[in-house]
C-alpha cells in the first residue's frame, strides 16, 4: 500500500505512535546529561586511580596539562569521552539497523532495538563499577541508532507533499525529550537508595541507581507500547532490496551514496550539526563563567531553548513548508542560526544571551525538519531506512567529535573562538544549501 492510499486517520494514528515512540526514547537517553561530573567523582571513589578509569584518567590529566588548563579540562573530557562512546556507536549502527528495517520491516526492529536499549538500563542500574557502567553505555549506544527507523517509518506513512511537515513532529518530539529527560535526571540524582539501603551495594546499586531506573521505566513502557500499538508501516511486498544487510565502515556507506542531491544535504546536516553541538557543549560553561549562572539557571536556560525548539518545530515549521520550498526554509534557517550564535558568543548580558538562545532555536527548528524532508524526498521509497540511517549516523558523529573538541576551545582560547567558529560552520552549511535543488512531489 502507497503513502496515497494509506486512510488519513491511520496516517495520523501512526505519527502519533511514532511520536510518542521518539519522545519516551529520547527522555530515557537524555536523562543521564546532568550526571558526568558526579559520575566522574562517584566512580573516582568507588574504584580509585586504577583499572580502566585510572588509565583514562592518567591520559585525559595528561591532555589537559598539555592544552595548559588543568582546572576544568579534566571534567569536560571525561563528559565528552563518555558522550562519544555512546554516539560512535550510534554512528556505526544507524545505517546497520535503517538498512535491516528496509527489508525486515519497521515494527520488528524498533522491537529487537528498544528491548537492547532496556537492557542497559538495566544494567546502569547495577553499575557498581566503571567498566560495567561503560559496558551499559556501549550497549544503549549500539541500539539507540534505532531513532533512524521511527524516522524512515514517518516516511513510509506520509505522502511526499506532507513529507517535511511531518518530519517538523520528529523534530518536536526531539526537542520536547532533549528537554523533558535533563529535567528529570537533574531531579533524580539527588535520590540515593543507598542513603536508605545501605546493603543494595552489594547488589551494584550506585547513587545513580534513581535515574538509571526511571530510564529502564521509560524504555520499558516503550517496548509495550510498541509492542501494542505500532503497526507495521512498510509493507512485505515492499521489503525486497538489493544488496546484503551488514555492518559496514559508515563512511564507506556514506561515500557509496550515488545521488549528489543526498551527498550534499548530508554535508550541509553534518556542518551544521557540528555547529550546534559546539553551542549545547559552550552554552552552560559560557552563562556560568559570563554571568555568573547557577545550574538551576542553566537550567531554565536549556529549558527556554527547548521550548523554542518545540514551537518552532511542532508549530511554525509544519505551517511555513505548507507554502514555502524547502530549500528555502533550510536557508533561511542557517542564516538564523547563524546570528544567533554571534549573539550568543558576543551577548554583554543575559538578554543577549536569551534573545541568540531564541534565534538559534528557531533556526535550527527550521533545519533540521528541512533536511530531514530532504534526504527522504531524494531517496527512493525502497532505500528510506539505510539512506535516513546514513544521515542519523552522521549526525552521532558530530556529537562524537564536537563536545570534546569544543571544550578544548572553550577553556584554552575562549568562548568567543567556540561560537564565532560554530557561526563560521553555519555560513558554510549556507554556502553549499544554496546548491541543493528543490525536490519534485
Amino acid at each position: 500500500m502507497s503513502t496515497s492510499e494509506i486512510p488519513a486517520p491511520k496516517r495520523s494514528l501512526s505519527l502519533g505512535v511514532i511520536f510518542l515512540t521518539l519522545y519516551i526514547d529520547l527522555i530515557g537517553f537524555s536523562i543521564i546529561f546532568p550526571l558526568g561530573p558526579d559520575l566522574l567523582k562517584h566512580y573516582l571513589a568507588v574504584d580509585g586511580h586504577s583499572g580502566l578509569l585510572g588509565w583514562l584518567l592518567e591520559h585525559i590529566n595528561a591532555l589537559a596539562r598539555a592544552l595548559g588548563n588543568e582546572t576544568h579540562l579534566p571534567e569536560v573530557l571525561f563528559g565528552g569521552i563518555i558522550s562519544s562512546v555512546f554516539s560512535i556507536l550510534q554512528f556505526i549502527f544507524a545505517p546497520f539497523w535503517g538498512t535491516l528495517s528496509d527489508k525486515r520491516g519497521r515494527r520488528p526492529i524498533l522491537l529487537l532495538t528498544v528491548a537492547g536499549t532496556t537492557l542497559s538500563y538495566l544494567l546502569w542500574v547495577v553499575s557498581g563499577s566503571f567498566w560495567l557502567f561503560l559496558v551499559a553505555r556501549v550497549i544503549a549506544g549500539a541500539f539507540g541508532g534505532n531513532l533512524s527507523v521511527a524516522t524512515a517509518a514517518v516516511a513510509d506513512v506520509t505522502t511526499r507533499a506532507e513529507r517535511s511537515k511531518a518530519m517538523g513532529l520528529v523534530g518536536a518530539a526531539f526537542g520536547l525529550g532533549l528537554v523533558t529527560g535533563p529535567m528529570i535526571g537533574a531531579f533524580t540524582a539527588h535520590l540515593n537508595l543507598l542513603e536508605r539501603f545501605p546493603g543494595l551495594a552489594a547488589w551494584g546499586i550506585n547513587p545513580f541507581s534513581v535515574p538509571a531506573l526511571f530510564s529502564l521505566a521509560m524504555s520499558a513502557l516503550n517496548l509495550v507500547w510498541i509492542y501494542r500499538r505500532f503497526n507495521e508501516t512498510r509493507p512485505p511486498e515492499a521489503r525486497t532490496v538489493p544488496g546484503e544487510t551488514r555492518l559496514r565502515n559508515p563512511l564507506a556507506a556514506i561515500l557509496s551514496l550515488n545521488d549528489a542531491r543526498i551527498r550534499g544535504v548530508n554535508v550541509v546536516a553534518f556542518v551544521y550539526s557540528i555547529a550546534f553541538v559546539a553551542m549545547e557543549a559552550a552554552l552552560v560553561f559560557l552563562s556560568a563563567e559570563r554571568f555568573n549562572y547557577s545550574a538551576r539557571d542553566n537550567g531554565l536556560l536549556m529549558g527556554f531553548l527547548g521550548l523554542c525548539s518545540i514551537v518552532t518545530q511542532g508549530f511554525i515549521v509544519r505551517r511555513l513548508l505548507q507554502k514555502v520550498p524547502e530549500t528555502r526554509v533550510l536557508a533561511g534557517g542557517l542564516l538564523i542560526s547563524t546570528v544567533g550564535l554571534l549573539c550568543i558568543g558576543f551577548a554583554p548580558v543575559p538578554g543577549w544571551l536569551y534573545t541568540g538562545v531564541g534565534l538559534l532555536a528557531l533556526g535550527s527548528g527550521l533545519v533540521n525538519p528541512s533536511t530531514t524532508g530532504l534526504i527522504s524526498l531524494y531517496a527512493g521509497a525502497e532505500e528510506q531506512g539505510r539512506v535516513i540511517g546514513i544521515f542519523r549516523s552522521l549526525g552521532s558523529l558530530s556529537r562524537a567529535i564536537t563536545p570534546i573538541s569544543a571544550g578544548i576551545v572553550f577553556w584554552t582560547l575562549g568562548a568567543k573562538a567556540v561560537f564565532i567558529g560554530a557561526a563560521v560552520m553555519a555560513i558554510g552549511a549556507w554556502i553549499a544549501s544554496t546548491r541543493l535543488p528543490q525536490p519534485v512531489k
